[in-house]
């Protein structure tokens, strides 16, 4: 069992930053696989940046050269830095990792932080 907590969502204008944060209760290390998501209202939760054990990341289009996501292992927490923010990027974050024992997946989910981009 892994669990999530994020933090670090609110109000922001356009072109502004924010810096999401995941702590995991589990070392990162023993996780295969970390990603945020995000869902709008009346939308599909959507991937927004993933990133592998091996540290190769992977971004929606929608997002590339304005997000970046790390981890800092010691601190088994993983980061999401959002610049150039637009209001289309007002959603719920969602931080999830994923956990391959023996060929079965486990997914875990963090809570959600709100982010919302408004002038």
């Amino acid at each position: 069992q892994v669990r999530l907590v994020e933090s670090g969502g609110g109000l922001v204008q356009p072109g502004g930053s924010l810096r999401l944060s995941c702590v995991a209760s589990a070392s990162i290390f023993s996780i295969n696989a970390m990603g945020w998501y995000r869902q709008a209202p009346g939308k599909q939760r959507e991937l927004v940046a993933a990133i592998s054990s091996g540290s190769h990341t992977n971004y929606a289009d929608t997002v590339k050269d304005r997000f970046t996501i790390s981890t800092d292992n010691a601190k088994n927490t993983m980061y999401l830095q959002m610049n150039s923010l637009k209001p289309e990027d007002t959603a719920v974050y969602y931080c999830h990792a994923r956990k391959i024992i023996q060929l079965t997946m486990y997914d875990y989910w963090g809570q959600g932080t709100q982010v919302t981009v408004s002038s």
